[in-house]
């Protein structure tokens, strides 16, 4: 099998390859390193516009109180309809990026990265928009920066702070805390050490999370400024963490808490943790031992230097197995069938909302995969048994035979299209199943339903 499948496969959004697109790891890792074009084509708002939105909302709820109803809902709803609409072209704008990037690694490590800071609105439109806000301000920008440049802005990000309930936790000794009785929220600390860097099953305790939670009391945001530290609201400390002193009995302010995420990041369970994440992410469910431990190396090695992490993942010589170990999540699943039919990012971008609803964003969550919104902080699971189940089944094989009529004008050659999308990865079974097809839209289908084209 040759690199460009390879590429496509498992770096990518599968085949055919956009025009430029790179084929080979150093190729890929210096597309990496270029200029994010693909960001300013199909742009996404950030934090400031998220929180002006979800300010608007709330302020218009406020403001038309006791006014008359049929007014009201007409004020209303013109906010309303600002906040879906963004929250729909942020999700249009994130396929339209997957299906034209020429840098499949770039987006293919947004998802992996937005997935391990995993935030979900909290059940209110006043907060749809920002899950999108903090993967373009705080994710995508840092792909090849330092892990802990990373980690600090995902944590300081008022997606995060909102969606962990941080912003509501005050130090139980601070200047708030003693005033109004409120005390300590430990799920940002608890998720931090838990998810973002250590892993489960790393040496802390409750301690240390309750440590890391009064240390991190202060971080708020405002829809004016967006992140906050609020000295009034922080814990005095010292606090002890992982057997190390952050802080003083008056506060230091932001400079502990930044000095903690630090250590953190360069800690050497942070590094086997994520390190596995990765490789099981993009190479297999069970990785190459050998694979994992140079993704480690790398990340002990430069201090957690994303850009040698990611080319240590790309080098290595498991990546260039022929690819197959994977199971394609409903997202990438989606956006390869459309890559396939021939279906451009700007068509997506212009798409009727129904029809986008009915063969982009809803099939996803019919697969298993509702946009942005995983059960818990932990993000999607990565096991293949996860995705196949008989429901999620059910559903890819409906997209399949429904999709290219529908999103096509003219059902492609399936004689073509199965050395196209599949290439050296189409079985002579496949093959044969596809001439012996009654019609072309049925071919179509059972390319797109194949478990050769449902892998990576």
């Amino acid at each position: 099998m040759n690199s460009s499948m390879i590429a496509a496969m498992r770096f990518g959004y599968g085949l055919p390859l956009p025009d430029s697109a790179p084929v080979d790891a150093e190729a890929m890792l210096t597309t990496l390193a270029g200029p994010d074009r693909i960001r300013d084509r199909f742009p996404v708002p950030g934090t400031a516009r998220a929180l002006a939105l979800s300010e608007d909302l709330k302020q218009t709820s406020k403001s038309t109180r006791g006014m008359d109803e049929a007014l009201r809902s007409a004020e209303l709803r013109k906010v309303v309809d600002a906040v879906n609409v963004t929250a729909r072209d942020s999700a249009r704008a994130a396929v339209a990026r997957a299906l034209d990037s020429p840098d499949g690694l770039r987006e293919r490590l947004v998802q992996f990265w937005s997935d391990h800071f995993t935030v979900t609105r909290k059940g209110v439109l006043q907060h749809a928009v920002l899950p999108s806000a903090l993967v373009e301000d705080a994710i995508r920008p840092n792909l090849t920066a330092p892990f802990a440049q990373m980690l600090v802005a995902v944590t300081t990000n008022p997606a995060m702070l909102i969606y962990l309930d941080q912003a509501n936790s005050i130090g139980p000794l601070s200047t708030v805390g003693l005033r109004r009785k409120r005390g300590l929220n430990e799920n940002l600390a608890r998720e931090v050490l838990e998810l973002h860097t250590l892993g489960v099953d790393a040496p802390y305790n409750q301690q240390d999370v309750r440590q890391l939670a009064e240390l991190m009391t202060g971080l708020s945001y405002t829809p004016e400024d967006g992140f906050v530290f609020l000295p009034e609201r922080a814990e005095p400390g010292p606090e002890v963490i992982l057997g190390k002193s952050y802080g003083t009995l008056r506060g230091a302010g932001m400079d502990p808490i930044l000095q903690a995420l630090g250590d953190l990041a360069v800690r050497p369970e942070t590094a086997q943790h994520i390190a596995r994440k990765l490789a099981v992410h993009f190479l297999a469910d069970e990785p190459d031992p050998a694979a994992v431990a140079a993704i480690t190396d790398a990340w002990t090695e430069s201090g957690g230097d994303l850009s040698e992490v990611t080319a240590a993942l790309v080098r290595h010589p498991a990546a260039w197995v022929p690819p197959g170990g994977k199971i394609r999540q409903p997202f990438d699943y989606v956006v390869a069938g459309l890559r396939a039919l021939g279906v451009t990012g700007d068509e997506v971008m212009s798409m009727d909302h129904k029809k986008f609803r009915r063969w982009i964003f809803d099939p996803m969550a019919e697969m298993g995969q509702p946009w942005q919104t995983p059960r818990g902080p932990d993000g999607w699971p990565e096991e293949a048994e996860a995705w196949i189940t008989p429901q999620a089944l059910a559903a890819r094989l409906r997209w399949s035979l429904g999709a290219p009529a529908a999103l096509t004008a003219g059902v492609p050659d399936p004689r073509v299209l199965v050395e196209t999308v599949l290439a050296d990865a189409a079985s002579p079974a496949m093959v044969t199943i596809v001439s012996r097809a009654e019609t072309s839209n049925e071919a179509v289908g059972l390319i797109l339903a194949s478990p050769e084209f449902n892998r990576r």
